[in-house]
């Protein structure tokens, strides 16, 4: 089975051109919804730290 760089490039382009992109609007709200999660998600992981940090220093009786 040869390699044909020609015929490789026409079947990139070919499948490319079947890629159905992102409009601006979808790429912006779906940026948004993640960054939002990101954000919910580190507020979470704080505050279960820091119940799990009392609960640690109530048990050793630090502080």
């Amino acid at each position: 089975m040869a390699f044909e760089p020609a015929k490789f490039v026409r079947d990139v382009r070919s499948e490319a051109a079947k890629v159905t992109w992102p409009s601006r609007q979808e790429t912006l709200v779906t940026t948004g919804l993640v960054f939002a999660m990101a954000v919910l998600a580190a507020l979470f992981f704080f505050i279960v730290d820091q119940v799990a940090g009392i609960g640690v220093r109530f048990l050793f009786g630090i502080a």
